[in-house]
């Protein structure tokens, strides 16, 4: 009778320890949560930033001037600065934007892309 008494007591002065310890690993979890899906829109990002660098550097190596390829690339990401140059036969192009899209403290990664196309 005295091992139940004694079990119920220890019971009891542990009851509130769970909900202290779910109290702080939720902002830990959802904290690592915000820090994926943040990199997730980085990345994606990227993608649309060579994509874009992609589509200029082809316009421009078919003859259009800068200013078609850079409204072209404008469009698959806005706000997004173009520079474009030739080496040689290539024409080169560079696309840079801030990951602004993603927020918080990655909002603070440059992000660039550069793609070149033969020329002809």
């Amino acid at each position: 009778m005295r091992e139940t008494v004694h079990a119920s007591r220890h019971t009891e002065s542990e009851r509130g320890s769970i909900t202290a310890e779910f109290a702080t690993v939720v902002p830990a979890v959802l904290l690592v949560l915000a820090c994926c899906l943040g990199g997730m829109q980085l990345a994606a990002q990227q993608l649309r930033l060579q994509d874009a660098a992609a589509v200029a550097a082809r316009s421009m190596a078919r003859g259009d001037g800068a200013g078609a390829a850079t409204a072209r690339a404008s469009q698959l990401v806005p706000g997004a600065s173009i520079e474009s140059s030739d080496r040689g036969d290539l024409a080169c192009v560079t696309a840079s934007s801030s990951g602004r899209f993603a927020g918080g403290v990655l909002a603070a990664i440059p992000l660039t892309a550069m793609s070149c196309a033969l020329g002809g």
